[in-house]
């Protein structure tokens, strides 16, 4: 079903999709029980999806360095600098399930330096907010920083690439007006 209210841009007929994507879909739609508006977005320009998912789950779907539980918090740490009211509300219901706690996503979209996280990952996402917000300013005592607190040389990678795929994300996601699918709210609360 398409609603005209999901975003500003026609919105693709998944099932005409070509069928690499078809299935990238079907597969998210299979383990969420629905289709993330972003998706159906982002499908009426099928390259552009294709290389969306592609350089997305090369980031976000690593099972080494950070875990899926932090790279979730960068994206809704700076999602929530850049207003993205999809990325917040869709990144933090996958934050909730990956990390079991369901107040972490509105704590680190309204302040992480007050949420209930180690020191480490607060080190993590200052670093990422810098990147997010002055990214001229980053230095070799950023570095020394990250790595006194156990990150690696890829990790820091990470976190920085997690930082720009997302404020491309939440650039497209605003000027579209791409709205949170309803179930997002109630993911991973009780």
């Amino acid at each position: 079903m398409i609603h005209k209210d999901i975003s500003r841009f026609p919105l693709a007929d998944v099932s005409e999709l070509p069928d690499d994507l078809q299935g990238r879909v079907k597969e998210i739609q299979d383990k969420m029980g629905f289709i993330p508006n972003i998706f159906a977005s982002l499908a009426h320009r099928p390259q552009e999806l294709r290389a969306f998912f592609d350089y997305h789950d090369a980031l976000m779907n690593k099972n080494c360095g950070l875990t899926k539980g932090e790279r979730e918090m960068i994206v809704v740490a700076t999602s929530s600098l850049n207003n993205c009211t999809y990325c917040v509300v869709s990144h933090g219901a996958i934050l909730r399930i990956r990390e079991k706690i369901p107040k972490l996503g509105d704590q680190i979209a309204v302040n992480f330096r007050e949420a209930d996280i180690s020191v480490r990952q607060k080190a993590m996402l200052e670093f990422a907010v810098k990147v997010a917000k002055q990214a001229d300013e980053i230095c070799k005592t950023d570095f020394e920083t990250l790595q006194s607190h156990g990150f690696t040389e890829d990790d820091i990678w990470d976190i920085g690439s997690i930082t720009a795929l997302f404020a491309l994300s939440n650039r497209i996601a605003n000027m579209a007006g791409i709205r949170p699918n309803d179930e997002f709210y109630s993911i991973g609360r009780g």
